[in-house]
């Protein structure tokens, strides 16, 4: 398809599918004059992969760049792209000076090895952990495994489920696209089943018979 159907089919603007190719999200198309390209179908999933990190998951072009990077390179493992990926996204907190945090990025250290979970070090979601933990004690909620182990489960079940999807022998391209739709989509997907099934369980609760 020449990159007017490509826009088409995408929703995006030429000028936008021009911009992604001009920052490497997207690969150049195939010359067939000094003034034409043509793009297939592997360029339509590759912008609607990047519609979606971009419109869902909300991530700016920077962590794209370093997503796709991984994405091309062969000799990246599906384990390494998942750790790539969580590092993209971030968020990174910013390690304050802070005796309070530092004691609370210990206890999550402790967490990690009581859970015996596989985690990196660098891991950006333990400072996340850390952080939330400081502001939960300042509002005077202690931190207890009693209360963190719905939260562990949960996790813990969502976590196999979506690695579980990528079966042995899926090809590469597939298996990355599983990887990052649970990565970054599920992840709002379980953000927003919370927020109704807390609403469901208060309404139950505390709502008018």
């Amino acid at each position: 398809m020449q990159i007017s159907e490509l826009s088409d089919r995408s929703g995006l603007t030429v000028q936008t599918i021009k911009f992604y190719i001009r920052e490497g999200l997207l690969p150049k198309g195939s010359a067939v004059s000094a003034t034409r390209s043509e793009y297939d179908r592997r360029h339509l999933e590759r912008l609607r992969l990047i519609s979606a990190l971009r419109d869902v998951g909300e991530l700016p072009v920077s962590a794209i760049q370093q997503i796709i990077a991984a994405i091309e390179d062969d000799g990246t493992s599906l384990h390494e792209l998942f750790a790539i990926t969580q590092h993209a996204i971030g968020p990174h907190v910013a390690a304050p000076h802070d005796p309070h945090w530092r004691a609370a990025r210990e206890d999550v250290d402790a967490l990690v090895r009581e859970l015996g979970w596989h985690v990196g070090e660098r891991a950006p979601a333990r400072d996340l952990l850390a952080h939330t933990f400081v502001a939960l004690r300042r509002l005077g909620f202690p931190i207890t495994l009693r209360d963190l182990r719905p939260y562990v489960n949960a996790a813990s079940e969502v976590a196999e489920h979506e690695i579980g999807r990528v079966a042995d022998g899926t090809p590469r391209a597939r298996a990355v696209h599983s990887l990052l739709v649970s990565t970054v989509l599920y992840e709002q997907v379980l953000t927003a089943l919370h927020r109704l099934a807390q609403e469901d369980a208060s309404a139950r609760r505390f709502g008018p018979a």
